[in-house]
């Protein structure tokens, strides 16, 4: 009876156990079931084309815009300095002084001759005036003419030489005193006073360097200036230069690029490259190597997206986008130069794309997402909060125009 009563009790409790698996229609969906967890919510911008400059991050070094070695041109004793030295001077500013009395001697000497010739020349001209008279009336033979107008034109050639020979001595006199043949800033004094200079050979006195404007020479990889070339037709006027101070400030006078080389070093498979920059402040020194920013050129019809959108596989760069059906596509682009924080693609968006930039490892193609502005300043995750109801957020364009 006993044994009757407990297979009646597990029957009872079976039966229970069936109606409430019945009623229940299948075992309970939890909270993470797949089929009912929201779209993630995922940071986008607009892709918008416009032009973009072409920049390269370089190293040059500032070289003078002309520099001009002072040499002496004439033998003497040197007697002073007359300019301070590293200070700017003036074109045709007196620089030294050579003693200029041997000059002065010599001058005085040329002068001197020329005043014999000429006085022969005045006896010359005389006589042969006389001759060409006396000839008109026969008296005089044709012989002592012609000796006699020989003498004049040996006379005009003696003064013409001694004239030569009297602005060539006041030319040297002239020597002694040393100018300056550029504007620029004069540099240390290569002789000093009581030495014998310009004797056999024309010593050098100083240096002045024209600092306003500066060069700056620098240089680029064949493959990168080819690959500028296939962005854009060549190195124009529109290319310019930015020098980044040491403190990493950007120097407030901007160059351009005024020569490219056509020949490639052979050494450095390199081409050399040169900017003009305004000084006018002298804040720049001629020699100091510089980082530098040069903008070469203008490219039309591209986008500025993140680099962090930007992601590569072994088929291509790429970038995930939100389709108007909501769900996460791929596309396929070329983004091989970079813009700052930014990739320039040239390829593969038409424009007004939604472009994921956080919340990628949430992002998979095919799947629905929704898609939020993207707040490049905000903390990390931030930028997947919606914007607060009533409060209009627009979505950051990283494809805007570069100002």
């Amino acid at each position: 009876m006993r044994r009757i009563d407990s297979i009646a009790l597990m029957v009872f409790v079976t039966a229970i156990g069936l109606v409430a698996c019945k009623g229940s229609g299948g075992p309970p969906s939890g909270p993470g079931d797949p089929s009912k967890m929201p779209p993630p919510e995922l940071g986008v911008v607009t892709a918008t084309a416009g032009t973009v400059s072409l920049q390269q991050e370089l190293v040059g070094r500032l070289a003078p815009f002309r520099s001009a070695d002072v040499r002496a041109r004439v033998p003497g004793i040197l007697q002073k300095r007359v300019y301070t030295e590293g200070s700017d001077v003036k074109e045709g500013q007196v620089l030294f002084q050579i003693d200029a009395a041997p000059m002065q001697a010599a001058l005085a000497q040329a002068e001197g001759a020329q005043a014999q010739v000429q006085a022969t020349y005045a006896n010359a001209h005389s006589a042969a005036d006389r001759a060409r008279q006396l000839a008109a009336g026969q008296y005089i033979s044709r012989s002592d003419v012609d000796n006699a107008l020989a003498a004049e034109r040996s006379g005009a050639a003696a003064a013409q030489a001694g004239k030569a020979a009297v602005n060539a001595a006041r030319i040297n006199l002239g020597y002694a005193t040393v100018r300056s043949p550029i504007a620029g800033r004069a540099g240390k004094q290569q002789v000093t006073e009581g030495a014998l200079v310009g004797q056999g050979e024309a010593t050098l006195l100083a240096t002045v360097d024209q600092v306003d404007p500066l060069y700056v020479n620098f240089t680029m990889s064949v493959s990168e200036l080819q690959q500028l070339h296939g962005l854009k037709h060549g190195v124009g006027t529109q290319s310019q230069v930015q020098v980044l101070l040491p403190d990493g400030s950007v120097y407030g006078h901007p160059g351009s690029v005024d020569f490219s080389g056509d020949v490639v070093d052979p050494a450095t498979g390199a081409v050399a490259l040169r900017a003009l920059v305004p000084n006018p402040d002298k804040q720049l020194l001629p020699g100091t190597y510089v980082s530098l920013k040069a903008t070469m050129g203008q490219i039309s019809n591209a986008y500025l997206i993140s680099k962090q959108a930007v992601q590569r596989d072994a088929t291509s760069a790429y970038v995930l986008v939100i389709g108007s059906d909501g769900k996460v596509a791929r596309k396929d682009v070329d983004a091989d130069h970079a813009h700052g924080s930014d990739w320039i693609v040239t390829r593969g968006l038409s424009g007004g794309e939604q472009v994921v930039v956080s919340g990628l490892q949430r992002a998979q193609p095919g799947q629905p997402a929704k898609a939020v502005p993207w707040l490049p300043d905000a903390a990390p995750g931030a930028a997947a909060n919606a914007p607060a109801a009533g409060k209009s957020t627009p979505a950051a364009t990283s494809g805007k125009p570069a100002s």
